[in-house]
């Protein structure tokens, strides 16, 4: 007998508050460019998300996360904010936001915003003056450079786009910016800058968000002197050794600072780290019972798919967050990184394996974050034109791989328009035209979609007890299939190429692939999972 169930038939409403919802949230990312375009210019906007954000409520998530929607000359996609307190009107206006805001929690969604407090952009009232020799320089690093002349960096620190970190202003000193020369770093041991981003936190809580994403949250804190690495391509050392620039200690303060401003508000206002760390156990100081509650687990996303390294994997982040009471995040794709359906080898075999990890991470401990169109299997577009590209680091060497653009192309809702639904335009990024068939409407009401795939998880995910917060046990099972058992509940994961058999673990609940059943034992399809009830 062959199987395949793909929808659940439960209602879709949300909870009652809960305390720590954090701990088993689904929190569904949102980039603003790419989203919805509610005024017609191409470009994703905040009206726009508004509209779509039945989307997100009939998916099944319990909260959004908005990528930078501020004031920004837009060098790197909003993440070099010029006014953290103005909606940049590319995006719409500070009363859109406050609907927005409204819109979601009539819905029972929570909003979580970007906040980016490494740097401002070098449009920044502050960083002009800086430039001009204010006192407002004391606000960033300039530093005099070396040599003769001061005509070479002060250290050899890079961009993370690649190139030097350092940027020589007008009157021969040195700034230094981590990212675009267009994102001057701010210096975190000048207490107005603190205060400010104190003053910041307040306003957008007091608008009603329910918490933040911490952009480069390992970032603000530098080791004292700026001293040299004495190594090239550093960027590729971000996420395996502490580097002078990233994961100093100091970070931790700002960060238990800001955990009390957070709890003196009500209904349980959130923190979320950004945050490259070498280990987990360096990540798990992030998410101390005084510091942020959660933590982006960056091992588990750049976890290859092979059984055993994905078991180390998880291994390591649930001891390390479970050492100091926190939840784990699992998360296979965002903004910054090749979709995970291309990244597990594409087509026909990177779907099946992209369905099988969303089951997979879903039925994990801890909470989830999944990014704008995994629910809907999107690839990777790996052939935009050069000049349509708008990464900063594209056309920098030895940083990024400057393609981000192709992960941040604007979602289809529809086969049919200029933009699959998008907006009334063409969109900002072309789309390619097999999506039209991987669209919501497309989608929707089909038993064999991902979208009711990953509808019908988070139905279930919110129903059985077993599921959320909470621990799990592996199970033995054979070399290349991954078992394990929470309350009432069994996933299993094969990641082999090819069928393999296994005794019946218990009532069949999903499945991302047809599995086949004979007497007491199940067969399953290579590169699946299944739900089983038990």
């Amino acid at each position: 007998m062959t199987q395949e169930l793909t929808t659940a038939a439960v209602a879709q409403e949300h909870p009652a508050p809960r305390a720590g919802w954090w701990r088993d949230a689904v929190i569904y990312q949102v980039y603003v460019r790419s989203f919805a375009d509610g005024d017609g210019d191409g470009i994703g906007d905040l009206p726009g998300i508004t509209a779509r954000l039945p989307h997100v409520k009939d998916l099944g998530a319990d909260a959004v996360w908005l990528t930078p929607f501020y004031l920004s000359p837009q060098a790197d996609g909003g993440y070099d904010v010029a006014d953290y307190r103005t909606v940049d009107p590319l995006f719409g206006s500070l009363s859109d936001a406050d609907d927005l805001v409204r819109e979601a929690h009539r819905l029972g969604l929570r909003v979580i915003v970007d906040i980016v407090p490494n740097h401002t952009s070098d449009q920044h009232p502050w960083f002009r003056a800086a430039l001009a020799g204010g006192p407002e320089r004391a606000r960033y690093h300039f530093r005099p450079g070396k040599g003769a002349d001061g005509q070479l960096p002060p250290n050899d620190w890079e961009s993370v786009f690649g190139g030097p970190a350092w940027t020589r202003a007008p009157d021969g000193d040195w700034y230094l910016h981590l990212f675009a020369p267009e994102q001057p770093d701010l210096d975190w041991d000048h207490p107005e800058v603190r205060a400010e981003f104190d003053s910041v936190l307040r306003f957008w809580l007091d608008l009603g968000v329910d918490g933040f994403r911490i952009d480069v949250a390992h970032g603000m804190v530098k080791a004292a002197g700026l001293p040299d690495i004495g190594a090239s391509e550093q960027a590729k050392l971000i996420g395996s050794q502490v580097l002078p620039f990233f994961d100093q200690d100091g970070v931790h303060e700002i960060h238990r600072t800001w955990r009390e401003l957070l709890d003196g508000y009500d209904g349980e206002r959130i923190a979320v780290a950004e945050a490259w760390a070498p280990s987990p156990e360096r990540l798990a100081l992030y998410v101390r019972p005084d510091e942020l509650h959660q933590a982006f687990n960056f091992q588990f996303l750049t976890c290859g798919w092979d059984a055993e390294q994905m078991r180390e994997t998880v291994d390591a982040s649930l001891t390390a967050t479970g050492a100091v009471g926190a939840p784990t995040t699992w998360v296979l794709s965002n903004h910054d990184v090749v979709r995970h359906v291309t990244r597990y080898g594409g087509g026909e075999q990177g779907l099946r394996r992209a369905r099988a990890a969303a089951l997979f991470t879903l039925a994990l401990p801890g909470s989830a974050y999944l990014y704008q169109g995994e629910e809907l299997g999107l690839p990777e577009v790996t052939d935009l034109p050069d000049e349509l590209r708008q990464d900063p680091a594209f056309h920098r060497a030895a940083g990024q791989d400057g393609f981000r653009d192709g992960c941040r192309v604007p979602i289809p809702w529809t086969a049919e328009g200029p933009s699959c639904g998008f907006g009334e335009a063409a969109p900002w990024l072309p789309q390619p035209d097999a999506w039209r068939g991987l669209s919501v409407a497309s989608q929707a009401g089909d038993p064999h979609s991902t979208l009711e795939l990953y509808r019908a998880a988070l139905t279930l995910r919110r129903e059985l007890p077993g599921l959320g917060d909470g621990t799990m046990d592996w199970i033995a099972a054979p070399q290349g299939v991954l078992a394990f058992a929470r309350p009432g509940f069994v996933c299993t994961l094969n990641t082999l190429g090819h069928e393999v058999q296994l005794p019946l673990p218990g009532q069949p609940l999903l499945t991302s692939g047809a599995v086949e059943f004979d007497g007491a034992n199940a067969l399953l399809p290579a590169e699946s999972a299944v739900w089983w009830a038990i």
